[in-house]
């Protein structure tokens, strides 16, 4: 192979390998889910595309934005910085916006006092248990504060959420949930490719 053809081969892996860069960084990223918090709708070993531009433009270099043109809907699965440890990427879904009232009330949600329909929950334990004991199924009521969300998961009796460790702040947004292209539960393939937001209505 001559050295002309070199060049334009390595040329072609660098122009590659920066388009996938800026892809990752700036457009799109896969994620795969890691636990059952957000069952059924996300299964453990799903693969999934998040859009990076649904809520503005991230800064790379810290968890912020370098321009936000917008901020999630209710009931949109979002990925964001876990608040209490910045090395962690959590997945869930939008319950309050800023300024909303969430409270739960024997596992039933209300938003600004009126009950929230969620097709998409599923709950595994009978009990309830009162806010002394655990606020993860009698919680609040609490008031969004200004530039903050209020999420859950769907597997909301085995969800570790808002419930137990706050708000997220927008500005730790990374991003929307989109598509789940690939399923893989360890042994086989599982056929789910679907639009996220085809399986929360």
């Amino acid at each position: 192979m001559d050295s002309s053809k070199v060049k334009e081969w390595l040329k072609s892996i660098v122009i590659a390998l920066v388009l996938a860069l800026f892809i990752r960084t700036f457009l799109v990223q896969a994620y795969k889910i890691p636990s059952g918090s957000m069952i059924p709708t996300l299964l453990i070993g799903d693969y999934l595309l998040v859009s990076k531009v649904s809520y503005g433009i991230r800064n790379p270099f810290k968890d912020d934005f370098l321009y936000k043109w917008d901020i999630p809907k209710r009931q949109e699965i979002v990925v964001f910085t876990y608040p209490v440890d910045p090395k962690l990427d959590f997945i869930k879904r939008v319950i309050g916006l800023p300024g909303d009232t969430v409270e739960i009330r024997n596992k039933k949600v209300f938003v600004n006092g009126e009950p929230l329909d969620e097709p998409y929950v599923q709950f595994t334990d009978k009990d309830i248990y009162p806010m002394e004991l655990s606020p993860r199924d009698n919680y609040g009521p609490v008031k969004v504060p200004p530039g903050h969300l209020f999420v859950l998961g769907d597997n909301r009796d085995q969800s570790y959420d808002s419930r137990f460790w706050g708000f997220v702040p927008i500005h730790s947004l990374k991003g929307k949930a989109l598509i789940i292209y690939f399923s893989w539960d360890g042994e086989k393939t599982r056929p789910r490719l679907s639009r996220i937001g085809k399986l929360i209505k």
